[in-house]
């Protein structure tokens, strides 16, 4: 989810700020879109639109035609200008013109592939993950824009199964596996992606029975800052967010109020503006089912968690502060959008199309995907 992005002066942070928060505002005075007829499993039918004219709706999302079909779970947001996306099928897709128009860029040969995260430096730079048992989680990083990808990774331990990766700095970052023997499994690289090792395991705490991440949006694993990253789980008696400030070498394992008791309950997305403040969201994904306390905040580096006030009305995959602000940030998931302008304590619905992560960049592009193909960018 995660892409490295350089800054710019304290002038351009400034106004980046100010229209974060000119955003939130608009889109917290938007009216809701009107809720699109659902299929058969209940969730809402995506939109179409016609020609290469993106779509646009009252709370900000245009739609950006894909070309394709793929359901997108990984999203990198770069600039206004670039992102890249990973789904179903192998297929990695990026935009270098707002998305006008996308490139695929998938691996050649990953067509059996499920990819679920992917973390981006640059419009040429990237790294995507591909979740499964065994083999079929593996790690790809192209330096050529998805020209050409190399393999830096693949799973040989059949009780593995990799769900999430973040980086914090171009070259270190971590990758993350359900249990493996009772405890989640890290694996490191310092170079980039370009070579991987696993975590000695001496250092974090056991998972309870049944826990696990979920592999829905790419956000499962997120960091802040040069050391610190943070873990989502469900899937068991409670839901629970793991930290460690060392970049993964130890963890404390914080219970977070979000629904759980069931395999498909828990956290499903976090998100970090910075090493203290940070948003939680899941819920059930199953769309029969209700899904109340979906949200949750933490001021203290995710020590403690306090249910929203006013939480999501549904379950929600996907959560992004909007950039340079402190209170906003948007919530993404099947049934719809919410944005918070309280850092978290209340959230409102501004739009019922279907997504599944979120992603913002410091010059105030925020980026969306989901099922059937569907990206999206915020006005």
């Amino acid at each position: 989810m995660w892409g490295l992005r350089g800054g710019g002066g304290a002038g351009r942070l400034w106004a980046a700020g100010v229209c974060g928060l000119a955003l939130a505002a608009s889109l917290t005075a938007a009216p809701a879109e009107a809720r699109p007829q659902q299929d058969a499993s209940g969730r809402g039918a995506p939109r179409t639109t016609d020609g290469g004219e993106p779509s646009r709706t009252t709370a900000g999302w245009e739609l950006r035609p894909s070309g394709s079909d793929a359901r997108f779970r990984g999203l990198a947001a770069v600039s206004r200008s670039t992102a890249w996306a990973a789904g179903s099928k192998g297929t990695v897709l990026r935009t270098v013109d707002g998305g006008r128009g996308w490139s695929d860029v998938s691996p050649a040969g990953a067509g059996e592939l499920e990819f679920r995260d992917v973390a981006a430096f640059d419009a040429r730079r990237a790294v995507v993950l591909a979740i499964g048992e065994g083999e079929a989680s593996r790690v790809f990083r192209t330096e050529d824009g998805g020209a050409s990808w190399t393999e830096s990774f693949r799973n040989t331990d059949p009780r593995a199964f990799y769900d999430c990766l973040t980086f914090f700095d171009r070259r270190h970052g971590l990758a993350m596996s359900d249990p493996v023997d009772g405890k989640y499994r890290i694996l490191s690289t310092a170079d980039g992606g370009r070579s991987w090792k696993v975590l000695p395991d001496d250092g974090m705490p056991p998972a309870q029975e049944g826990e696990a991440g979920f592999a829905a949006s790419g956000q499962c694993l997120v960091s802040a800052g040069p050391r610190d990253v943070w873990l989502a789980t469900g899937g068991a008696a409670h839901a629970r967010v793991l930290h460690s400030g060392d970049r993964g070498r130890t963890w404390t394992a914080t219970t977070a109020p979000i629904p759980a008791g069931d395999p498909a309950r828990g956290v499903f997305g976090l998100a970090f503006r910075d090493r203290r403040h940070g948003l939680a969201v899941g819920g059930d994904y199953r769309p029969d089912q209700a899904s109340p306390d979906a949200a949750a905040r933490s001021a203290d580096g995710g020590r403690g968690w306090t249910s929203a006030a006013e939480p999501p009305p549904a379950y929600r995959s996907g959560v992004a502060w909007l950039p340079h602000s402190e209170a906003a940030a948007l919530a993404v998931g099947p049934t719809g959008t919410d944005v918070t302008t309280d850092a978290g304590r209340t959230w409102r619905t501004v739009d019922t199309g279907s997504y599944d992560t979120v992603d913002c960049a410091p010059d105030g592009g925020c980026w969306a995907s989901g099922e059937q193909g569907r990206i999206a960018r915020l006005r």
